[in-house]
């Protein structure tokens, strides 16, 4: 600054030059020692350079200390902390949270405050919030709304049975309830009247199977049908104008039977095929006196009773 121009080897000759030469005349200038000695420290790097670290005046320049900047953060750990609204199952919660904690994070969180484990939890901000990426990342703000989607494992084992299956039963209840012979599948077959060549009852009084098939009933569809039973071969031979259909005994799951009203001496009668009682075979105008014989037969009696 002094000599413009002047490349630093030659000025730091000049001055050289001069101390020696005031060293000779006997007039050393106070200070001009001390100011030699340190001046080649600063000749190999910027440290030594008056920009680096000195003032004009060769004092030593300090940077004045930087202050931490939190925006409103903690100010003892200086992380900056956001506020956050947390909202599951109708419940919500005001959290601080560190904005550059990432989702997994943030999970663990509500983990601690809901019980939900973070593997249930679908946590919504502007979308699905990303578990690897911090909250700054996605732009969280204060006052921000984090949605949360889960049950926790007690709920889950709370829930028993399907909505659905739980509807089946309401369902079956109900028709429980009411005799099936008004339920209205049954209706539109036994609104027909009795068939003309049915077998003739006989109330109050149980008797073995005939050794003709049972004939002259209907089945749901409104249709002809007779009921064989083949004693040597287990089988029950269920048989309509269209076709025969020869059943093993031990397939049958089932026999169910009700009175119809108004003819108590007549039965509608199902013969559960499947699993469920959508697979019942429905046969109307069974003669009383032989419904014990055919649940005694098909079932076997022990099963039975």
């Amino acid at each position: 600054r002094v000599f413009p121009g002047v490349p630093r080897g030659r000025l730091y000759t000049i001055i050289m030059a001069a101390a020696a030469s005031a060293a000779a005349d006997g007039a050393e200038e106070p200070g001009m020692e001390a100011e030699a000695q340190e001046l080649p420290l600063g000749c190999g790097g910027e440290a030594g350079s008056p920009a680096a670290g000195r003032s004009p005046e060769g004092e030593e320049r300090r940077d004045p200390p930087q202050a931490s900047v939190s925006n409103g953060g903690d100010a003892e750990s200086g992380k900056e902390l956001v506020e956050l609204k947390v909202i599951w199952n109708k419940n919500k919660y005001d959290v601080k949270f560190c904005l550059d904690s990432t989702g997994a994070e943030l999970k663990q969180k509500i983990h601690s405050l809901t019980g939900l484990p973070p593997a249930m939890q679908k946590v919504m901000f502007k979308g699905l919030l990303p578990e690897e990426k911090t909250l700054r990342e996605i732009k969280v703000t204060n006052g921000a709304k984090i949605m949360v989607v889960g049950s926790t494992i007690n709920d889950v084992l709370a829930v028993n049975t399907p909505k659905e299956a739980a509807q089946q039963e309401v369902k079956a209840e109900e028709n429980k309830k009411e005799p099936l012979c008004r339920q209205k599948q049954h209706r539109k077959v036994l609104d027909k009247g009795k068939p003309d060549d049915v077998m003739p009852s006989v109330k109050g009084v149980q008797e073995r199977l005939p050794t003709v098939p049972l004939s002259g009933m209907y089945n749901k569809s409104g249709g002809k049908v007779r009921l064989t039973f083949k004693l040597e071969q287990d089988q029950l031979w269920i048989g309509t104008k269209e076709r025969t259909e020869k059943l093993p005994m031990g397939s049958i799951k089932n026999v169910v039977s009700e009175p119809i009203e108004g003819h108590e001496d007549y039965h509608m009668m199902a013969f559960q095929l499947g699993p469920t009682e959508a697979s019942y075979y429905w046969v109307y105008w069974v003669p009383t006196q032989y419904v014990d014989a055919i649940k005694d037969t098909v079932l076997g009696k022990w099963q039975y009773f």
